[in-house]
């Protein structure tokens, strides 16, 4: 990294505002987590996110475990896990693997998430539901919500995709997830430099395609604020999702990982997040996150 860069980026953290500062949670049940997936040579996007909550969320048995590799064939420009080149072989012992992982940790409330693979026949739909069902075989009371891609791929027409992606939706609906959760991650305005490979009206219909198959599952979504969106634009992105009858809401602060990522626009306050936090509740969203910390599975549990 240049002298250039390096400046950069140093101006930028001390810049960060102090609500955005927290202590990263006990050591010890951080490094129990870290060793277990390690061994197993499984993922987390705790870890792969470097998520600023993930000794929080160890401490009150809550993990999302990253399905399928740590390589994404997307490139969002907000994200931090890998891209770039070619994803992993899917590993036929990771949903054994994960298994064993949550019933080591004892925990009781699981979020299944993946990195993009379209490089895959189904997106990886398959892969959530035969992951649930090897947890349930050993942790049967274990809650499981999925946090998934939009599932949109493959070579045919528009018309075509769009049945195939609602099949895809269906193999992970049909596995009775506690919740069901996919990003739009922000406003319309701003999906193409934000989400590259993703559309909004695409993920809006991913929500809404899980009400029409089973209106019994709860679905969600979440919003990273501070991409240059204006709080009209967001309350639009809000109606928007209960238009579509989406549950629940989380809505965080983006964090620049690196100098490679999009840069911070703003940084929302904490008021301005318990301002948009109440406009959500009044809309009816039946449970809420707000809050600079917040990113999409933070307190899942809560809800159930």
């Amino acid at each position: 990294m240049t002298n250039a860069s390096t400046a950069a980026r140093r101006s930028e953290i001390i810049s960060m505002p102090e609500w955005l500062r927290r202590p990263v949670g006990k050591a010890s049940e951080i490094s129990t987590v870290q060793k277990i997936i390690k061994q197993r040579q499984i993922h987390t996007i705790c870890e792969e996110g470097r998520c600023p909550n993930r000794g929080e969320c160890y401490a009150q048995k809550t993990a999302t475990f990253l399905l399928m590799g740590p390589i994404c064939t997307r490139a969002c420009g907000f994200c931090q896990v890998d891209k770039g080149h070619a994803p992993m072989p899917l590993d036929p012992q990771e949903p054994e693997k994960i298994a064993e992982s949550v019933n080591l940790l004892g925990l009781e409330y699981v979020v299944l998430t993946s990195v993009a693979r379209d490089d895959l026949a189904d997106q990886g739909a398959g892969w959530f539901a035969t992951t649930m069902a090897a947890i349930r075989k050993t942790n049967p009371n274990t809650q499981i919500e999925v946090l998934t891609p939009d599932f949109w791929g493959g070579r045919a027409t528009d018309l075509e995709v769009a049945e195939m992606q609602r099949q895809r939706i269906a193999t992970v609906v049909a596995a009775q997830p506690a919740c069901f959760n996919h990003n739009i991650e922000t406003v319309k305005r701003l999906q193409g430099p934000v989400r590259r490979g993703a559309k909004y009206e695409r993920s809006l219909q991913v929500l809404q395609v899980v009400k029409q198959l089973n209106p019994q599952i709860p679905t969600k979504s979440g919003l990273m604020l501070g991409h240059g969106e204006t709080e009209s634009e967001v309350i639009e992105a809000m109606q928007d999702l209960r238009t579509v009858d989406c549950d629940r809401l989380t809505l965080g602060q983006y964090m620049r990982p690196s100098l490679e990522h999009l840069p911070v626009q703003k940084y929302w306050t904490p008021a301005e997040f318990e301002h948009l936090g109440a406009i959500a509740r009044a809309m009816g969203f039946s449970h809420v996150r707000s809050g600079p910390l917040v990113r999409s599975s933070y307190h899942a549990g809560e809800a159930v």
